[in-house]
């Protein structure tokens, strides 16, 4: 994919408009989005950072580590005091 010298602008009420389709837009084809609001720069809409594997969302699967109960109380039920 080859990245174009000229950024892409787009007013903020367009932006808003259509947020969704130009987020999508900028993962796709990693060129950035200029947000303007009455011809002012406000917000540069960049795509991710590559991750070293490639795709940066899930970049740490297999990472982690379930060392206890994940859905057990904390603390013992005798010691709450909303049980008192």
């Amino acid at each position: 994919m080859v990245q174009s010298d000229i950024m892409e602008e787009i007013q903020i009420s367009k932006f808003k408009a259509t947020c969704l389709a130009v987020l999508h837009r900028v993962r796709k084809t990693r060129n950035p989005v200029l947000v303007t609001r009455f011809g002012e720069p406000i917000a540069q809409v960049l795509p991710p950072p590559p991750s070293p594997e490639g795709e940066w969302l899930g970049a740490m699967k297999k990472h982690g580590e379930i060392r206890a109960d994940l859905v057990a109380p904390v603390a013992d039920p005798s010691e709450w005091e909303a049980l008192r």
